[in-house]
């Protein structure tokens, strides 16, 4: 399970995803990409997930990037606890996404490939998605 080795702060404000994506709207390393079109918080596992599933679509031929980190610990309090008492402890990892942040790149492999593979990686993701291509000739 992806989460950081150190964090400065143990737990964190839960914050809003306002706007757009600040950076990380285009393709750098592959030739296909899942962007997102909703903001939403992305746990660890559902990355974990959507690699695997891309990476088995692919029959690890090619390459995949993942340019999302699940960076903010989410915390919760036990079920049927009483208000106070402090902050729940952390239940899990995510990384904070907004509308227009490629999340996963892929190279290497044939289009109709590609798609599909993408396809089933966003089918684990709880965000909407769809599928960039790298134009060529430009």
């Amino acid at each position: 399970m992806m989460q950081p080795k150190k964090t400065k702060f143990r737990r964190a404000h839960k914050g809003r995803i306002k706007g757009n994506t600040k950076g990380g709207s285009a393709l750098n390393f592959g030739q296909f990409g899942l962007k997102a079109l909703e903001p939403n918080r992305v746990n660890a596992r559902e990355i974990e997930a959507a690699r695997r599933a891309i990476t088995r679509e692919m029959k690890r031929q090619g390459r995949v990037w993942i340019r999302i980190f699940p960076d903010v610990p989410v915390s919760q309090k036990p079920v049927e606890v009483r208000m106070g008492k402090g902050k729940g402890a952390v239940e899990f990892w995510a990384a904070r996404v907004a509308p227009g942040r490629i999340m996963f790149e892929i190279d290497g492999v044939p289009e109709t490939v590609a798609r599909e593979s993408l396809r089933l990686g966003a089918a684990k993701l709880s965000v909407r998605t769809k599928i960039v291509a790298r134009i060529e000739g430009l």
